[in-house]
C-alpha cells in the first residue's frame, strides 16, 4: 500500500491535470462574475429604453 501511495506522489500527471482544473475554474468563476456584472448593466440600460418608449 505504502508502495502505491510512494508512486502516486512521484507521478506528475495528476498534478498537472488538478493544476489545469484549477485554472479552468478561476477562468469560470471569472467569466461568470463578468456575465453576471455585463447583464445587470444590459438589464438596466433596455429597461431604461422600455421606460422611455412609453
Amino acid at each position: 500500500m505504502l508502495s502505491i501511495f510512494r508512486r502516486l506522489m512521484k507521478n506528475e500527471r495528476g498534478a498537472t491535470a488538478i493544476e489545469y482544473t484549477l485554472i479552468a475554474s478561476l477562468i469560470a468563476v471569472a467569466a461568470i462574475a463578468a456575465m453576471t456584472s455585463v447583464g445587470t448593466k444590459v438589464n438596466g440600460v433596455l429597461s431604461n429604453v422600455a421606460s422611455n418608449m412609453n
